[in-house]
């Protein structure tokens, strides 16, 4: 039976000491030569744990991630799980985004450091929702809703970067991504008029709260370049809550699969390249990627099942901004009213009536009427006059 590991050291140590040889001491305990010497070594240094392993970890990590950080990570993902919300590491980074965190944790680090506090375990049984509903939009046929979303900035080999306006149709599951050099006004009209060249104008459009797309909280009612440019052609935008990037779950999810398939694999030597290699990569989605949602198909093969007709831009060439202001139609912005009653369109607020707290709403801009209407499900809660500028 073999002793201790630190009584081992202990004797082989006492035996060089008494004049025995290292190569019959190394043979005798099944050692080699050089862990003798170690040990030797180790107690000349006459430290009182010399017999106890050491760590074989570099003294100094420079990258290794710190306490403060891993504690936030432990701590967000403890508050989103009591709360019953997704507790994801993708929704725990958005979280830390939000918080201000610096440096951001990518997922990879956030899942590394759950593993090691052990904090992988699911729920037990099926999650029950808490009972707030959600105002979600109706998608059984092709473009009656498009989730949409720029991701970046993005960064080729070298010192090319750019942005991916990324868009789904939510029914068939097609993809259009836009590759731009810059999110400025001009270039993101373009963005939107080639995607509706390719997918077909939607009923609907729904877009997280960038300033891009709404315009500026300087100026809340001066309807930005997507609410203007959906005006005109026909579309209602739709804005979700702000903190909530979750409910544009399928173009968030298309745009994993976007980092995965095409940043991580695909090799654009320059900027020309881009566009093509966007394209491409659009194609090959559309036609043959699977579905399981879609029974097995691909999004073309949805599209064609679905047999509704698309309809599309005019006229080739984008519009120019400035965009003339609409005078007609509507846009959405969704919201979950907290203890204050207060509605956030766009930096500008406005008090609710107590039946709201901790519920979506939907507010209602009535371009013609001038007029904001505010719903709690089917039941209209406020009205305000809305002078757009």
């Amino acid at each position: 039976m073999r002793t201790h590991p630190e009584d081992e050291r202990r004797e082989a140590v006492a035996r060089v000491h008494a004049g025995e040889p290292i190569s019959a001491i190394a043979a005798s305990l099944g050692r080699s030569r050089r862990w003798v010497y170690t040990w030797l070594a180790r107690a000349a240094a006459a430290e009182p744990a010399w017999t106890q392993d050491r760590s074989h970890c570099a003294a100094h990590q420079p990258r290794a991630t710190s306490a403060e950080l891993q504690m936030a990570v432990r701590l967000v993902r403890l508050e989103l799980y009591n709360q019953g919300l997704l507790c994801g590491a993708q929704n725990i980074r958005w979280h830390l985004e939000e918080l201000g965190v610096t440096p951001l944790p990518s997922v990879r680090t956030i899942n590394r450091i759950l593993a090691r506090e052990g904090l992988t375990h699911r729920r037990t049984g099926r999650y029950v929702p808490k009972g707030k509903v959600y105002p979600k939009l109706p998608a059984v046929m092709a473009n009656q809703v498009h989730q949409l979303d720029y991701l970046g900035p993005c960064y080729l080999r070298g010192p090319v970067r750019f942005w991916s306006l990324n868009t789904v149709d939510v029914a068939t599951a097609r993809c259009a991504t836009e590759p731009v050099q810059s999110r400025a006004g001009q270039a993101t009209v373009a963005a939107l008029w080639a995607t509706w060249h390719r997918l077909g104008l939607p009923d609907h459009v729904q877009a997280d709260n960038e300033m891009v797309f709404y315009g500026s909280p300087a100026h809340p009612r001066g309807m930005g370049l997507l609410i203007r440019l959906c005006l005109g052609q026909g579309i209602e935008p739709w804005f979700i809550p702000l903190g909530e990037p979750w409910h544009n779950g399928v173009v968030e999810k298309f745009n994993d699969h976007y980092r995965s398939k095409f940043l991580a694999r695909v090799e654009v030597p320059d900027a020309p390249a881009l566009r093509p290699a966007s394209l491409a990569f659009e194609e090959k989605h559309n036609s043959r990627y699977r579905y399981t949602k879609l029974g097995g198909q691909t999004p073309l093969t949805a599209l064609q099942r679905d047999g509704r007709p698309l309809r599309f831009p005019a006229q080739e060439a984008p519009p120019c901004i400035p965009l003339p202001k609409p005078e007609a139609r509507r846009y959405h912005v969704v919201r979950f009213i907290r203890s204050d009653r207060r509605l956030d369109i766009f930096g500008e607020r406005f008090l609710l009536p107590p039946e709201t707290e901790y519920e979506y709403v939907v507010a209602t801009v009535d371009v013609e009427g001038q007029h904001l209407s505010v719903n709690l499900g089917a039941d209209p809660v406020a009205e305000f006059p809305y002078l757009l500028r």
